[in-house]
Formats: structure tokens, C-alpha cells, sequence
């Protein structure tokens, strides 16, 4: 019986020797008997240490980098609360959002959708006639709808897609982003995404950067008032929105972008954009000026009364449009921080001087000041400064808004008489000088010691001077800008006229659009 038992277990020994040597083996034989190395043990990442910890903490409240504080030599990152479990659009370890920085932004992008809906609507709809009011109300409605659905679908990812690596990810480097990237907002999850900002939530980022899509082609809607067909409105925008906004918000904020100074080293063009002077004003302001021209005038331009039906509705969007512009513009900080403070504070100031000296140059010239010239004075600050709020001292914004109250007044108070064309609710004068002088302005005006980010790839280029590299590099931007909106606004113009045609009958606009497109009036009695 102790033959057996010792047998067994010198078999029993044996077998788990054998195993053993089979675990520690390098070659294991796999299907149809081929030796392959097994894959590596990753062993699991260290617990922060409670410096890294602090560095992380320490990070939120200067709105840095909290991954950075916790990657070893090696780039390893220790595993902590502050490392969130979901993956963003780009693949790579994101921090939980922060609250405080996703809150803000969270507010902003209510602000900037307050801009559109109702306060640029009530702008425009008091400056037309009262038998086209409701035609801006549902053109304003129309946009956002529509802008979404493109947006959702391949507008986010053609702006904001990748991790700088153009040659691999756009289609046009640096130029077009890529349609596939983000397609249906795929992968954009609640966790930050660094490129654009370190603690708020890619699908917060991903709402607020939407409403400014929404309101661009809505500008546009102030050049071609009261004559232009509601299915032309729906081609045409949709058409514009693909060609001419996403290249343009590709190339100046995307991570791969041509004209991106601030944050891709590989830029071209070194220009800056705090929060849409380009993108947002000129492209439309540049754009409604083509439009305008291409559909012409309205019946009786020069002749008939088209004064606005109601100062009133005027004046209370005018209010709205400045308190949704602080998201707009202290927003684009993407955090809670002294960037932010610094944009809300040259805001206000290049404001209320435009608002101020537009109708004091009506008071000289014509004797009276108006509501309306207070109103456009107001948004014509807004304009100048939201390339610039980032960017410049307080001073700066003063020199801003003392410039956009007296270039854009002049442009709409003599200089559209001279020319003849008939920009409605003077969407060019006041967006596309306003932008165009911005944007200039910007590169002028901006300084170091307002935003510490200028120093990353534009150390060579803002030297604190009137006349710094920087101005030249708007330059460039603004002229790129300029011959995307004009061309490109001019080739979608004709397609649309070829599907749908553009303008409506001679009968329907002297009804009026409401009556004619929408079977409502705005008024009854």
C-alpha cells in the first residue's frame, strides 16, 4: 500500500512540476501547434501619493493639466479619484470634470442659446416690417433645428475632431476636418477632453460650441430680411454650414488647425480667435454681404418707409443679446478662471463705450440720439471685442469699444449709401467690419499678462507692442477668411437658386412673408 501511495505522489509532483514549468515558459503552444510569447502582465498602476494628489487639487484651481501631476518618468499615471473611468473622443485618460469649471460652461451654453432664441429673433423681428416678423421668428427656429441635426451628425467632429495629427485625420489638412470623426457625437462622453479644456465635460464643450453654430447663419438672416424664400433659407444654410463654417472653425480652433496659434504648434498661421471674431462674424457679416448683392434689393428700397415696426421688441433682444454674450465670450475660457474674468470685464467696458458713442455721433450729425442707435452701438461693442476679450487689458477694451462705435456707425450711416446695397438690419456693417476690425485689433491689443496661454506657441509673436509679429499673422487670417465667405457664398448661392430658386415673388412680398410662407400674422387688429 505504501508502493502505491509513494507512486501517487511522485505522479502528483510530476504533474504540478511540469505545469509550473509550462507557466514560467516563454513559448506556449497555441491553434495548429505554433509557439507564440505570451502577452505581457501590465502591473496594475501605483496609488497617487498624496503630493500628487495635491498637485492634481492644485490644477483645478489654476485650470492646468491634473493627469500631468500624476504620470511618473515613464508617463504611467497613478491611479486615482480624480482619473475618470470614461474615455473621450480622443482615446486617452481624461480627469473626472470639474465642478465648478462644467457648471460654468454648463450656464455659458445656456447664455449663448438666449442669444439666438429669443434675443437675436426679438433684434431682427422688431427692425422688419410687421407683416415679416414672424418670417425671422421661424427662420431664427428653422436654424437651430437644422444646425443641430448637422452638428450631431459630422459637425462637431469636423470642428474639434483629433489629436493633432492632420496628415492622418483631416481630409484637407489642417483646412477640412474629418466627417467620420465624432460621427453621431461617438465617444464624446462626460469626460474632459484636453485639447480644449482640462475639466469640463467633451459633451458640455461639445453643446456650447453648438449654440455659436447656431446663431452664425442666424446673422446672416439681418442682410436678407423680408425677401428671400423660406426653402432657399433651408438650402442655403445647410450648404453654408458644411462648406463655409466647419473649414473656417476647423482651421482656427480646431486642434488641428491651419490658423490655431494658440494651441497647434504646427499652425501656419499663427492668428488668435478668442471667441469667434472670424469664425462667427466675419464668415457671416462677409457672407450676408454676397447674399444681399446676389438676391437683390427689395421692392421699393429707397422709396418706401422701411423703418422698424418696433423699437420696443428691438431693444428688449438688444438686452438679451448682452447678457447671453457674456457666455459667448467669458465662456470661451472653457473654466471658471481669471481668463474668463478678465473676457467679462473688457465685455462690458467695450460695450457700454460702443453703445454710448454710436448715438452720440447720431446726436452730432443729426441732432437726436436713438434707441436704435443705442441698440446697434451695443452690438457693435460685442462684435469688436470677441476676438479680443481673452486677450486684451481693460485699457485695450476701451480703445475697442471707442472704435467700434464710431467705424461701424460710419459704415452704416454713409458708406452702405454710397455703395447702394441693401443690407437689411446691417448685418455687414456692423458684423463684417465689426469682425473684420476685431480681428485686427486683436493682434494689436493682445498681451501676456492677460493670458498666460499666448506664451505656448506665440512667444515670438506677441511682444506686448502695437505693431507685433502678431498683427501680421491677423492679417493673413482675416484675408483667408474673407475670400472663404465671399467665394464660397457665391458658388452655394447660385446652387441654391438652381434647386429651390432664391427670392419670392413680387405678389408674396408685397403681402408679406408671414401671410405668404407661414399662413400667420404677427398682429391682429
Amino acid at each position: 500500500m505504501k508502493k502505491y501511495f509513494l507512486t501517487l505522489a511522485l505522479i502528483a509532483m510530476a504533474a504540478i512540476s511540469t505545469a509550473t514549468l509550462r507557466a514560467e515558459d516563454t513559448n506556449v503552444v497555441t491553434t495548429n501547434g505554433v509557439s507564440v510569447a505570451p502577452a505581457p502582465v501590465t502591473p496594475p498602476a501605483p496609488a497617487a501619493t498624496l503630493e500628487q494628489r495635491i498637485a492634481s487639487l492644485e490644477a483645478y484651481i489654476s485650470n492646468g493639466d491634473p493627469i500631468a501631476a500624476l504620470k511618473d518618468t515613464n508617463g504611467v499615471v497613478a491611479t486615482s479619484s480624480i482619473v475618470s473611468s470614461l474615455v473621450n473622443s480622443t482615446g486617452g485618460t481624461s480627469p473626472a470634470p470639474g465642478p465648478g469649471h462644467n457648471a460654468w460652461l454648463l450656464t455659458s451654453t445656456a447664455l449663448v442659446l438666449f442669444m439666438t432664441l429669443p434675443g437675436l429673433a426679438l433684434f431682427y423681428g422688431g427692425m422688419v416690417r410687421k407683416k415679416n416678423v414672424l418670417s425671422v421668428l421661424a427662420q431664427c427656429f428653422l436654424i437651430t433645428g437644422l444646425v443641430t441635426i448637422l452638428w450631431v451628425f459630422v459637425g462637431y467632429g469636423m470642428i474639434f475632431g483629433g489629436t493633432n495629427a492632420p496628415e492622418k485625420e483631416d481630409v484637407v489638412k489642417g483646412i477640412i476636418g474629418s466627417p467620420s470623426i465624432c460621427w453621431m457625437l461617438k465617444n464624446v462622453t462626460s469626460a474632459p477632453n484636453g485639447n480644449y479644456s482640462y475639466w469640463v465635460s467633451e459633451n458640455v464643450f461639445a453643446m456650447f460650441q453648438l449654440m455659436f453654430a447656431i446663431i452664425t447663419p442666424a446673422l446672416i438672416l439681418g442682410a436678407i430680411a423680408e425677401r428671400m424664400k423660406f426653402k432657399a433659407v433651408l438650402v442655403f444654410m445647410t450648404l453654408w454650414m458644411v462648406v463655409v463654417y466647419f473649414t473656417q472653425g476647423h482651421m482656427v480652433w480646431g486642434i488641428n488647425g491651419l490658423m490655431n496659434g494658440v494651441w497647434n504648434a504646427k499652425a501656419s498661421i499663427h492668428a488668435i480667435d478668442f471667441a469667434g471674431g472670424t469664425v462667427v462674424h466675419m464668415t457671416s457679416g462677409w457672407s450676408a454681404l454676397i447674399l444681399c448683392i446676389i438676391l437683390g434689393k427689395r421692392r421699393g428700397f429707397g422709396k418706401t418707409n422701411f423703418a422698424p415696426h418696433s423699437l420696443v421688441l428691438t431693444y428688449i433682444g438688444t438686452g438679451m443679446l448682452w447678457v447671453g454674450w457674456y457666455g459667448f465670450n467669458s465662456g470661451s475660457a472653457c473654466a471658471a478662471d481669471v481668463v474668463a474674468a478678465n473676457a467679462f470685464t473688457t465685455t462690458t467696458i467695450a460695450t457700454a463705450i460702443a453703445s454710448f458713442v454710436w448715438p452720440m455721433w447720431e446726436w452730432i450729425v443729426k441732432g437726436k440720439p436713438s434707441v436704435l442707435g443705442f441698440c446697434s452701438g451695443a452690438v457693435a461693442g460685442l462684435v469688436v471685442i470677441t476676438p479680443a476679450c481673452g486677450f486684451v487689458t481693460p485699457e485695450g477694451s476701451i480703445y475697442i469699444g471707442l472704435t467700434a462705435g464710431t467705424i461701424c456707425w460710419f459704415m452704416c450711416y454713409k458708406v452702405k449709401g454710397w455703395l447702394g446695397y441693401d443690407d437689411a438690419l446691417d448685418t455687414f456693417g456692423v458684423h463684417a467690419i465689426g469682425g473684420t476690425v476685431g480681428a485686427i485689433m486683436t493682434g494689436m491689443l493682445a498681451r501676456n499678462s492677460v493670458n498666460a496661454n499666448l506664451a505656448t506657441n506665440l512667444k515670438a509673436y506677441v511682444t506686448d507692442s502695437y505693431f507685433q509679429p502678431l498683427v501680421w499673422e491677423q492679417l493673413k487670417a482675416v484675408g483667408i477668411t474673407i475670400v472663404l465667405s465671399v467665394v464660397a457664398t457665391a458658388v452655394i448661392a447660385f446652387i441654391t437658386n438652381l434647386l429651390v430658386g432664391l427670392r419670392v415673388s413680387d405678389e408674396v412680398e408685397e403681402v408679406g412673408l408671414d401671410e405668404s410662407e407661414h399662413g400667420e400674422v404677427g398682429y391682429h387688429g
